[in-house]
């Protein structure tokens, strides 16, 4: 390993020393001309094949320039293209910076689920999907609904609003994809700020790496990463929006902000969510619970309401001498919601619940240029002291009718499942920083820290006494990465990476009635590289690797006090991870536009970490486990057409073939039952397709109406091993089939919206988890104000 990291640091030191023999040189940024950074936008010199692409923040750098006039050309897709004229002397660096508007011309990659000018974002290295969010803010759509639509991806709910979810990214679940906003690890922002909770208001866009994540993003991530990007640039705006639906669902969204002309800027994001849930399902229902037979039974769930409400302000300065940006902010939010199941169906619940609340202060800044040219430093720093609670003390079984009978021993009162009123903090922190610096135009390096602290504590006032319940459970953990880009030209890219993850947990047990603590540490290298090259301009090829590890989450080890047992004992899981892609887009007489995107996959993990069912006192628990060794052999496709802006299809499928590829389980060295099967519970055949038609000036000059619609298809899929069990006793999680449509009728340019959805129009019964139904057909209407000045 030390050999690596002498490599790696000779290969640095050695493209710094070639980059001293250079001309004059042209440096700046490029923005849309509402203030939002446009990452991956092309600078090009006319009539000349130097060129370069904006990176994360919007900035560039084109050196080795002749002196003289030179004509710089900045393009984005969905902008009017800008030509800024110079003149240089030798050794000249100056600043010219962009503002580009949005352009009126067809737009080549238009898409329901929002592939536009966000599709830039794809001509860098890494295998990246952008979503621009801004198309979907008349829907009601939250995070999680938008990501399901993209090629390589699931999130498994396990109910209506507010439910657990699983994200699946290409074969990596739950916690081995990390999410991001702004950049920002959302590790430890608690069950009130989740990616099914956030509408979609408050995305811009939502970059979905798959496989190798760029360094700048800095955490653990085993197999991808998603960073959501809120536009804290945009100026002076207003998008206000409520709408209402099936199973008394209400959600609110007031998104706005101002920036004075002396640098003075206030934001509020706000966002509420509530539903009944009372969604019809289809169970086996124990009508008299004396007896205990079971009647097949289509009824509404009784005791599944959520409500949660979020309110995000940061209050600042921008664009001052010490700094682009700096803000102070907090985040408060609170959520409730009743639990109707557990793992399965068979478990009722009438009165069980939980509720958590999030009180976080944070503090961002960001300064370009700091000291030298080029040299870029940003760092975010937060801290949750917000707590959670499982609630369960009703005594009671209950069916699935409301009924109920009293359990046991009423002088020994229990709970529905485990009787609790455990209240706990996790007291999280976070600090993230990032320093880059822009060498030339052809070389860049970034060094990325991230530091997590997590400390929970907690007491249960229905067990005073119990001492294990105060015992604190601790975790930190370190995350140090430096990378290096080389940008030969405008045809191909290539980034270098190294990163250095530290953890170290340490929990409390009880043996023989004495406590006892148990300590875990671990020390490991990764690295990786990622390159692109455009055989032609509108076809690029992609290729990268990576050797990462995925440090445990503390839930999965300590627990989420509800569903999730604990398992201190789990290790980290590393995984070498191999991409290929290819793009292409054409077009037709500038009227028929096709685009097609391709991925090819393999993973190699080892310590696969993975959920697991067992059954204890009567009842389902779900625990985390290491499965010692899995292959992932996969591909996923996207192909798209327009027809100029009135219409709009795609479709994108997914194939993963997920192994287990442990021989011996233990210490025996007779070959496992379940050697080369594939895992069981997880989807490995599932797309997406969608369509719109677009009617300009309909009713008015300004006024849009577009038609939508989606379908959404999952292969079926075993629940357990498909080695174990006859054929014809063994359980499946059956194919699923989804259909969604919507009507947005959008006036004076987009300021006034109303939309009307209906999901799940064929009111199928639709399965995630296994028996765990999701919701039946439903209707929402949403209105919306949005200006931006």
């Amino acid at each position: 390993m030390q050999v690596k990291k002498i490599f790696i640091t000779g290969t640095l030191c050695a493209c710094t020393l070639l980059s001293f023999a250079q001309k004059s040189a042209v440096h700046g940024t490029v923005k849309s001309s509402d203030g939002e950074v446009l990452p991956g936008a092309t600078i090009s010199v006319k009539d000349n094949s130097q060129g370069t692409f904006t990176d994360a923040r919007g900035n560039f750098k084109l050196d080795k320039l002749k002196a003289g006039r030179v004509s710089l050309v900045a393009t984005f897709l969905g902008y009017e293209s800008q030509i800024r004229e110079v003149v240089l002397k030798d050794g000249d660096d100056q600043r010219v910076d962009f503002k580009l508007s949005t352009g009126a011309r067809e737009l080549e990659e238009a898409s329901v689920i929002g592939l536009t000018e966000a599709k830039e974002t794809s001509k860098l290295a890494f295998n990246v999907t952008a979503i621009d969010a801004k198309q979907l803010h008349n829907t009601t759509l939250d995070l999680s609904n938008v990501l399901d639509r993209v090629s390589g991806v699931r999130v498994r709910e396990s109910g209506g609003v507010g439910s657990s979810f699983n994200f699946s990214l290409n074969g990596f679940t739950g916690k081995q994809v990390k999410f991001f906003m702004d950049g920002i690890p959302m590790d430890n922002f608690g069950s009130s700020f989740q990616l099914n909770n956030i509408p979609v208001n408050l995305a811009d866009r939502i970059e979905v790496y798959k496989g190798v994540v760029p360094i700048w993003l800095g955490a653990d991530a085993l197999g991808g990463a998603v960073n959501i990007v809120t536009n804290p640039n945009r100026r002076n705006y207003l998008d206000a929006s409520y709408s209402y639906g099936s199973f008394n669902t209400h959600r609110t969204a007031i998104n706005t902000g101002i920036t004075t002309e002396n640098g003075f800027t206030f934001q509020v994001n706000a966002f509420q969510n509530y539903s009944d849930n009372n969604y019809w399902v289809n169970v086996d229902v124990v009508p008299d619970l004396n007896t205990g037979l079971y009647v097949p039974m289509r009824v509404r769930r009784f005791n599944d309401t959520y409500r949660n409400e979020t309110v995000i302000t940061n209050v600042g300065v921008v664009n001052k001498k010490f700094a682009d940006r700096l803000t102070i902010g907090m985040t408060l939010g609170q959520n409730k919601a009743e639990i109707q199941t557990g793992n399965r169906m068979y478990d009722v619940y009438g009165e069980r619940r939980r509720k958590g609340n999030i009180v976080m202060p944070s503090i961002r800044y960001s300064k370009n240029d700091l000291f030298v040219k080029g040299l870029n430093l940003s760092f975010n720093g937060n801290f949750n002291f917000g707590q959670e609670q499982s609630i369960d003390t009703a005594y009671k079984q209950y069916n699935w009718l409301g009924g109920f009978i009293y359990k046991g021993n009423p002088d020994t009162p229990g709970g529905e499942s485990a009787r609790t009123l455990y209240k706990f903090r996790n007291n999280n922190g976070l600090f993230n920083a990032n320093l880059s610096y822009q060498i030339s135009a052809k070389h860049s390096i970034v060094i990325n820290n991230t530091f997590n602290t997590f400390d929970r504590q907690g007491e249960d006032e229905l067990k005073p006494d119990d001492k294990g319940n105060k015992m604190p459970q601790k975790t930190t953990k370190n995350v140090i990465g430096i990378g290096y880009r080389f940008d030969l030209n405008s045809k191909w890219n290539t980034s270098l990476f190294f990163k250095e993850y530290i953890q170290n947990s340490s929990s409390y047990n009880i043996l023989n009635d004495e406590y006892y603590t148990q300590q875990n540490k671990f020390t490991q290298e990764g690295y990786g590289v990622a390159t692109t090259y455009f055989l032609l301009p509108n076809l690029q090829l992609k290729g990268s690797f990576e050797k990462s590890y995925r440090l445990p989450e503390n839930d999965e080890m300590f627990g989420d006090v509800i569903n999730l047992a604990s398992n201190f004992s789990l290790r980290p899981e590393s995984s070498q991870n191999f991409n290929l892609g290819v793009n292409y887009t054409t077009s037709l007489n500038k009227i028929h536009h096709f685009y097609f995107d391709g991925n090819v996959i393999y993973r190699s993990a080892k310590d696969f970490i993975r959920p697991s069912v067992y059954t204890s006192y009567n009842r389902a628990v779900q625990q985390m486990v290491n499965l010692r060794n899995v292959t992932n052999s996969g591909a996923d496709a996207e192909i798209r057409y327009s027809f100029k802006r009135l219409f709009t299809a795609g479709i994108n499928v997914t194939y993963q073939n997920i192994l287990n590829n442990t021989k011996y389980e233990g210490q025996t060295s007779t070959v496992s039952p379940v050697y080369k099967d594939r895992i069981p519970n997880m989807p490995y055949l599932f797309g997406n397709g969608n369509a719109s038609l677009v009617f300009q000036n309909i009713g008015r000059q300004g006024n849009t109406l577009t038609i939508g619609y989606n379908m959404l298809y999952v292969h079926e899929y075993y629940l357990r091993w498909p080695s174990q069990g006859a054929a014809s006793s063994k359980l499946t999680i059956p194919e699923q089939i989804a259909h969604d449509a919507n009507v947005t009728y959008s006036l004076a340019n987009g300021k006034y919206n109303i939309a009307v959805e209906c999901r799940n129009i064929a009111d199928a019964l639709l399965y995630d988890n296994f028996s765990l139904q999701k919701p039946s057909r439903s209707f929402n209407v949403k209105l919306r104000y949005f200006i931006v000045k």
